[in-house]
């Protein structure tokens, strides 16, 4: 896996071994970032990685001007890969790795300031409805949370949805804050 655009284009991204994390594919990826660019300009944003795993998400948010990256992820194994690729790639300085279950972190996390959050859970979690309003609580106002899932799950009737696009199995759905919302 590679890293698509941005400062560190072509760079390789290490995925752990086995089934411990499903890594967005390439395509996914090139989506997702299309469609937030179109959105929210990535330069000096500060990121949060729901469900890191590789880390890709997080990274190719960095390589294309992103400031910042929060990468929370629970499994060891993917946070030895994880901390290996900020290594790698020379983002240590941009990224602090949490190691914590998500819906902990979410619980303990009392602030908000994030531009971009990012989730890619496992699509049988068990708090994939709740998901979008915890997260959205984050937020910066005129923020975006983008959420991959499996495409039999809607969240049209959520607070925040702007839209859904299905790529294969895969949906991405995206959520916003508006500039002078407070999100509670």
């Amino acid at each position: 896996m590679r890293i698509i655009a941005g400062s560190l284009k072509r760079r390789e991204i290490l995925v752990p071994a086995g089934r411990v994390v499903r890594p967005t594919t390439d395509r996914t990826r090139e989506a997702l970032f299309h469609l937030v660019e179109r959105r929210i300009d990535l330069e000096d944003c500060d990121v949060l990685d729901l469900f890191a795993g590789s880390g890709s998400l997080a990274f190719e948010a960095l390589s294309r001007g992103a400031r910042s990256a929060v990468l929370v992820e629970r499994d060891r194994s993917a946070l030895r890969t994880l901390r290996e690729n900020a290594r790698r790639l020379g983002l240590d300085d941009a990224c602090v790795v949490v190691q914590s279950d998500v819906g902990s972190w979410l619980g303990r996390f009392g602030g908000r300031g994030f531009d971009l959050i990012l989730a890619d859970p496992p699509y049988d979690f068990p708090d994939l409805a709740a998901l979008p309003a915890r997260a959205l609580r984050l937020l910066s106002p005129g923020g975006l949370f983008v959420l991959e899932h499996d495409q039999g799950t809607s969240f049209e009737s959520s607070a925040g949805f702007v839209l859904s696009r299905s790529y294969g199995r895969t949906t991405l759905t995206l959520f916003e804050t508006a500039a002078g919302d407070e999100v509670g």
